[in-house]
């Protein structure tokens, strides 16, 4: 058995290998980069080395660092996780030559698999057919037209060297292939650093189905049965369960046979999978591509058979035999994966970052996770924050669990797909084993929004939680908060109204809050009064309104309230209604408040403290996921702050230049 081991990687699959080296006494390295420093992952490693700047073009994704942090710590073998570096020869083949153990397959098996047009024609050699296209060596956009027209439209282009949706465009018709072709190249080669593309028939309602396999070093090839991961958006997967649901037999049977066939065609020796699609209504599931390494959604395939996958990797790399051959490995029950991450599923799933202000993991399902409390989530890296794994009997059962673990699940900070998820879960296209890679716009035909059925009382209950938190301030507080808490008597002798202004996406309400005699309190807004009583532990709270007690987590800060509430999430900004009538609030509407419109990477700031603007000047250039945006002055004047520099990462709505206006 190994006995010391560097992780390559970062985020929830560092913290999950840990685990089982922990669990097998294997001693654990973990790398990280300046932004990771605090990160979850080196908290859990026995050592952890750094290896660069935050960019992961400077760190993760640098073969020699991660070999000079392996000989810098004496760690005898390396595991890639996923993402980076997993599915590149590099690493493999600086193992080899400096006898270190890396935990994948050969650097020859992840050369042979990774270009999908090599994939393709060794698959072919396999017996194991693809989608109809082209996979030609001639990438004149001639020989493509071509073949598009051969295949007939409409088609998929795609890249030969990557995936994540990078390098793909979908074509309906001879006009939209040239442009395509164009930008698909020049995708390709900037993520890739190879333009070549593939063309194949476009598979309008389509499965994605793939087949875990795993193989040894003595030349045992098995598979652990198949799992769906149709669920996706911009060609990444949401959903993922095991086994595939509403799936003829014979089916099965082909997906299972193939996936083994080709992994014995390359002498496959650690685990991998093998991708395929299935047109709905069809028998005939066509091969995609191999990814040579573990993949995000391993935790659905160990839920029904019991293995740990990471284990088996660890001890295949080391020389041993599979720990169990094909007619010893059995299923039992459903599981179902839901990956949690950063994004506006709201806003077309815009990602978002900053500071996780409270966190809790629900109890009744399987998380694993690479945030806590504390944690920085940056534009950096993949958004992927955490994945909840529900298993049961039968699928209804996995399904009801997921849903009530992830509305249990609280993320305070910035946005994340949580409430989404559970929507998506309960929906019943998805509930009926009937999604395919459509789902998200056929089930949420105009976008999903939140459905916050709580909203009122979310509100009223930020209100409390915030007016408690300035009396537990006091004194010393911010003397325009304290105001907002005064006594007001009336003659038979008053309770203590409160008037608050709370803002949330730039909507802002006026709360008036009035203590009851019996220890509640009176919220009123535009659309009557609520009566709630509230109870409040340092992240949890509890809330009782007409007879119905709820319970959520939250995070109080000076000038908001995070909550989660019955599985939605809000994020409150709140003041006295005196301090804004004051004018104390500089970030009142009109003020000349520059905020990030989203959340990203300071690219230029283009003026200083003192300088006189004019309105529509643009004073800051973000940049949010290689996009750039420019954000101008809404009214002239002179810049009173600056509260950013070039190269920060700032989260969306916040405060970057303060100007007041010219007198």
């Amino acid at each position: 058995m190994i006995g010391s081991l560097l992780v390559a990687n970062r985020g929830e699959i560092a913290v999950r290998i840990m685990r089982t080296c922990r669990r097998l006494g294997i001693r654990t390295v973990a790398v990280f980069s300046d932004a990771d420093r605090d990160a979850l992952h080196v908290a859990c490693a026995d050592e952890a080395v750094r290896i660069g700047p935050a960019a992961a073009r400077d760190s993760y994704l640098r073969a020699e660092a991660i070999m000079e942090a392996a000989a810098r710590s004496g760690a005898e073998a390396i595991h890639p996780g996923y993402g980076f570096l997993s599915e590149k020869p590099d690493l493999p083949l600086l193992c080899r030559e400096e006898g270190r153990i890396f935990v994948g397959p050969s650097a020859e098996c992840i050369t042979a698999m990774g270009p999908k047009i090599g994939s393709k024609l060794i698959a072919e050699r396999a017996g194991v057919p693809s989608v109809p296209g082209y996979a030609g060596e001639d990438q004149s956009n001639a020989a493509l037209a071509e073949a598009a027209a051969r295949i007939g439209y409409p088609v998929m282009i795609k890249a030969s060297a990557g995936g994540g949706g990078k390098g793909m465009r979908r074509v309906f018709s001879e006009a939209e292939l040239m442009p395509a072709l164009d930008m698909a190249r020049a995708e390709a080669q900037a993520a890739f650093g190879d333009p070549a593309l593939l063309i194949e028939k476009l598979v309008l309602r389509p499965r994605h189905l793939e087949v875990q396999v795993a193989g040894d070093k003595h030349g045992n090839v098995v598979h652990l049965f198949e799992r769906d991961c149709s669920v996706q958006r911009n060609n990444q997967k949401v959903l993922e369960e095991a086994p595939a649901p509403n799936l003829a037999p014979v089916i099965r049977a082909k997906l299972l046979e193939r996936g083994v066939a080709l992994a014995r065609t390359i002498g496959y020796d650690n685990l991998g999978t093998v991708e395929f699609i299935l047109e709905d209504g069809f028998d005939e599931p066509w091969f995609l591509e191999m990814n040579t390494r573990l993949q995000v959604e391993h935790p659905v395939t160990e839920a029904i058979t019991g293995y740990d996958l990471v284990e088996w990797q660890i001890r295949i790399a080391a020389g041993e035999r599979l720990p169990a051959l094909q007619h010893e490995i059995r299923e039992s029950g459903h599981a179902i994966e839901a990956r949690i991450t950063a994004e506006r599923a709201d806003q077309g799933f815009r990602p978002d970052a900053g500071r996780i202000e409270g966190y809790r993991e629900p109890g009744a399902i399987r998380i694993d996770s690479g945030v806590r409390t504390g944690s920085e989530v940056t534009l950096f890296y993949d958004s992927l924050l955490a994945k909840a794994i529900a298993a049961g009997s039968d699928r209804a059962e996995a399904c009801a669990r997921l849903a009530a673990g992830l509305r249990d699940f609280a993320i305070l900070g910035p946005a994340t797909t949580l409430p989404f998820l559970a929507d998506a879960v309960e929906h019943k296209l998805f509930a009926e084993g009937r999604a395919t890679t459509r789902f998200i716009e056929e089930a949420f035909p105009e976008g999903w929004v939140a459905r916050r059925p709580h909203y009122r009382l979310a509100r009223a209950a930020a209100a409390l939680l915030w007016l408690a938190r300035q009396e537990a301030a006091r004194p010393g507080g911010d003397a325009w908060a304290g105001l907002s808490g005064f006594r007001i008597l009336a003659p038979a002798g008053g309770l203590a109204t409160s008037h608050l202004v709370v803002s949330e996406e730039g909507k802002a309400t006026r709360l008036e809050v009035r203590a009851l005699p019996d220890g509640g309190r009176a919220v009123r807004d535009g659309d009557g009064e609520i009566e709630l009583v509230l109870r409040s532990g340092d992240e949890c709270f509890e809330v009782t309104c007409e007879g119905r007690l709820l319970r959520g987590s939250h995070a109080v800060a000076d000038g908001g309230v995070r909550l989660m509430l019955d599985g939605e999430s809000f994020d409150f900004s709140l003041a006295s209604a005196t301090r804004i009538a004051a004018g104390a609030n500089g970030t009142a509407s009109g003020s000349g408040a520059v905020n990030a419109s989203m959340p990203g990477v300071v690219a230029e700031v283009r003026i200083a403290a003192g300088e006189r603007v004019d309105a529509g000047q643009v004073v800051v250039v973000l940049e949010s996921m290689k996009l750039f945006t420019s954000l101008t002055a809404e009214i002239a004047g002179v810049v009173s702050d600056v509260a950013c520099r070039t190269g920060e990462t700032v989260s969306a709505g916040k405060r970057l230049v303060l100007i007041e206006p010219a007198g």
